[in-house]
């Protein structure tokens, strides 16, 4: 910062950690937190709607063109954190919120237009730009609203409700595929339907949550500031607030230099620069590579009919949901490095085994579906506290930028090659192959939980500020 920077001393980010769960904080999990369903429905559309894809009269994918599109929307979800995640920490969280979900629908309904493979990648790459942009502006916000010591449990929960979006998908895949329900090329348009109908609610649910004070206060809109957080004090009823704990001294300024932001974070932060990008490029890999397939795994090597695909997602989800929500208090209480070294590693291990009975198939498709179920209570909460360590590891100047940039990296790096690695393997139709795939996503897990023990960030029940020290702080 040069002379010209305005020295602020605040409380407020001791008045938000000494906040009582409100009514308010219920609205902000609500209306941000359905980002994570949208994405959820999302990816299990395109995972439920492969052999309609595959038999559609008009697109005829073969499945190595599904694996591309599926590339292409996490390749859209990289460039979209980017741009989106930099503009956040610009413009503020709200008005990103705001874009990114506009954008989300827009693409979404554009897709169940698709008129062949260039159109429907290029609408998924958009679709996947929004969310992606989504990732940075509601994990920041989410973040610097919710008090210290429910941030852990939180933060696991919102992510984990990705599978409601799952479930969601499945249930809409199973009932618009139904053979005689539809004409052969309109139930996987509908499908995508499903999404912009809900995302349309969720734009006027948003208009009532506010911008984070903490971003004002960085900005050096002080007044704004107190004023949003006088109003969230106002809804906290019944509750007598303690004093708020302590002030923090600010070198603000109306912007800020992203170049010196970035460097600023490289340079004081490189051991957890590298534990975000093997947490989230890990993760990626496991899930992309598990769950794109997974369709392709039931009708291939279980002749498992197209429409009959979202009844084994079904559980699948339903086992990635209760992980996070069973297992997120743990991560407040027991801390950080062991749970989610703990997670990472079960993960793996599971995977190893399960991975081995499919080889030799001693497995059904019911069966098979009952373990991956198993396997992702863990893994989902283990992908949950990635995004978590990423949005409260670094400091307040960067962290949407640092959520994109670490979610971007990660998924680039893990999870954009994986479907398509993961389409070929299973096209070979030998299921030595895709064992290999999965010894390979098993040591990426328990390597990543070796990294954890080694260099992971003992951050429960402390406040943002206490994490990360601000890059302005005096």
């Amino acid at each position: 910062m040069h002379d010209l920077d305005t020295v602020i001393e605040t409380d407020i980010p001791a008045r938000l950690d000494r906040l009582p769960w409100s009514r308010f904080h219920t609205l902000v999990v609500v209306a941000l937190g359905i980002t994570w369903i949208l994405d959820g429905l999302e990816v299990t559309l395109a995972g439920s709607i492969t052999g309609a894809l595959e038999q559609s009269p008009v697109l005829r994918f073969t499945e190595v063109e599904i694996g591309l599109v599926t590339s292409a929307y996490l390749v859209g979800a990289v460039a979209g954190a980017f741009l989106f995640g930099y503009l956040t920490d610009l413009l503020g969280r709200k008005k990103l919120f705001m874009v990114t979900l506009g954008l989300y629908l827009v693409a979404t309904a554009a897709t169940a237009l698709s008129w062949d493979f260039a159109s429907f990648a290029l609408f998924r790459a958009l679709t996947g730009a929004g969310i992606g942009g989504e990732y940075a502006a509601i994990n920041s916000a989410i973040q610097e609203l919710v008090p210290a010591r429910f941030r852990g449990r939180t933060d696991l929960a919102v992510n984990g409700s990705f599978w409601l979006g799952a479930a969601l998908g499945a249930l809409g895949a199973v009932t618009l595929l139904r053979p005689g329900l539809l004409p052969p090329d309109w139930g996987w348009r509908v499908c995508f339907g499903i999404g912009a109908v809900l995302g349309l609610g969720i734009l006027l649910l948003r208009r009532w949550v506010p911008e984070s004070p903490r971003w004002l206060m960085l900005h050096n809109r002080l007044g704004e500031a107190n004023a949003v957080i006088g109003e969230i004090e106002k809804r906290v009823e019944g509750h007598r607030l303690p004093p708020a704990a302590g002030n923090i001294r600010l070198a603000v300024s109306a912007r800020n230099s992203m170049p010196r932001v970035v460097l600023a974070v490289i340079r004081q932060y490189p051991r957890r620069a590298l534990l975000g990008f093997v947490l989230m490029g890990t993760q990626a890999f496991f899930y992309n590579a598990i769950f794109f397939s997974y369709a392709l795994v039931l009708t291939r090597f279980y002749a498992v009919p197209a429409a009959a695909i979202g009844w084994y997602i079904l559980p699948f989800a339903l086992g990635n949901f209760m992980g996070p929500l069973l297992l997120g208090p743990l991560f407040d209480t027991i801390g950080r490095k062991p749970m989610i070294a703990f997670t990472y590693a079960m993960s793996g291990v599971l995977l190893t085994i399960v991975g081995y009975l499919f080889r030799i198939d001693a497995v059904s498709a019911a069966v098979l579906t009952a373990c991956w179920s198993g396997i992702f209570f863990f893994a989902s909460a283990a992908a949950s506290s990635a995004y978590l360590t990423v949005s409260e590891s670094f400091p307040l100047e960067a962290r949407a930028l640092a959520i994109a940039f670490f979610y971007a990296v990660g998924t680039a790096c893990g999870g954009a090659a994986a479907p398509y690695l993961f389409g070929a393997l299973v096209g070979t139709g030998e299921r030595g192959r895709v064992f290999d795939g999965y010894l390979l996503g098993a040591a990426l897990m328990i390597g990543a939980a070796i990294v954890e023990l080694l260099i992971g960030v003992k951050a429960e029940r402390q406040p943002l500020e206490s994490v990360a020290k601000p890059l302005s702080s005096r």
